[in-house]
């Protein structure tokens, strides 16, 4: 479990993660060296997983997105899962319940490449059938 001082420590560090730690410390009223030790701590116990790269709307404006509901033969599920996350342009895969169970998220240039992209998903063995979105706009993300 986390402390409430090390929850707003994320709240600090979701808000801008590259922000110093004398920045940080300054905002959370707290010394430099007691971030420094609780951002430590974080990252140790496996809280913080990483820092990453957060790419703009005015770069992601140029990519297609779809969402890709996947049902799979129940004894194939893990060697479907595996071989798409070995596909470039899938972003994320999630399981779910209800008639599929799972979605991918596909990221690309082009609809050529999107087509291609959902023609292998379609032909991966223990795939039954998919159902395909592409997101016209994203109203709401944080």
């Amino acid at each position: 479990m986390i402390t409430e001082a090390e929850e707003k420590l994320l709240t600090v560090l979701k808000k801008d993660v590259r922000a110093s730690i004398s920045d940080i410390a300054r905002e959370l009223n707290l010394s430099r060296a007691t971030v420094h030790v609780r951002i430590e701590k974080l990252e140790r116990i496996g809280v913080i997983k990483g820092y990453s790269l957060e790419l703009g709307k005015s770069y992601l404006n140029n990519f297609i997105s779809a969402h890709v509901s996947i049902a799979t033969q129940q004894d194939k599920s893990l060697q479907v899962r595996a071989t798409l996350l070995k596909t470039l342009d899938i972003t994320e895969v999630h399981s779910v319940n209800g008639e599929y169970d799972l979605i991918a998220v596909i990221k690309t240039k082009t609809s050529e490449k999107l087509d291609d992209i959902l023609h292998k998903i379609a032909t991966i063995d223990g795939v039954l059938r998919t159902n395909s979105s592409i997101i016209l706009a994203t109203r709401y993300s944080d």
